[in-house]
């Protein structure tokens, strides 16, 4: 691996908080959207998802540092980080389609895509770096739930 670059590492972890936070700002104040739909089974409590998303966001974006700093070919290096920002966009847009937007079916669609990429991105991270990619079975299993919170939520109204 490269020499560490604090610069690189600052750059990825608060890109990826940026990236959240803009989503989060500009969906607004989610925990309203449930006064006005059936809240699915098994829903935590609403204080409980912007703490899980910070500590997602530094993840994804330390794994993507990770990746960045190794040492395999540029091409694969490539290809694995283009698969996180574009993971990374569709998570964006999923918060504000689905509660600002209130696209239930859109959010669906979104979602599971992201939830796909997600999967992608981890496989292609494992090939270059055991522990970048380790770092993003939180955020699988997270977006996996957020899915079926998500589906839930189309389906019961």
């Amino acid at each position: 691996m490269k020499k560490h670059n604090l610069l690189s590492l600052l750059f990825y972890v608060v890109s990826a908080e940026a990236i959240g936070g803009l989503s989060a700002l500009l969906t607004g104040n989610f925990s309203d959207f449930f006064d006005k739909y059936l809240e699915p089974p098994l829903l935590p409590p609403k204080w409980l998802f912007p703490v899980v998303w910070v500590i997602l966001y530094a993840l994804m974006g330390l794994s993507a540092y990770l990746i960045s700093m190794s040492d395999v070919e540029t091409d694969k290096k490539k290809c694995a980080l283009t698969v996180y920002w574009t993971q990374l966009a569709f998570n964006f847009v999923w918060s504000i389609a689905f509660f600002r937007l209130e696209w239930l079916w859109g959010g669906v669609v979104i979602i599971v895509s992201l939830l796909a990429l997600i999967a992608i991105m981890t496989v292609l991270f494992s090939k270059i770096d055991k522990k970048a990619a380790l770092m993003n079975i939180p955020y699988l299993l997270w977006v996996a739930f957020a899915t079926y919170l998500n589906v839930a939520t189309a389906i019961i109204n």
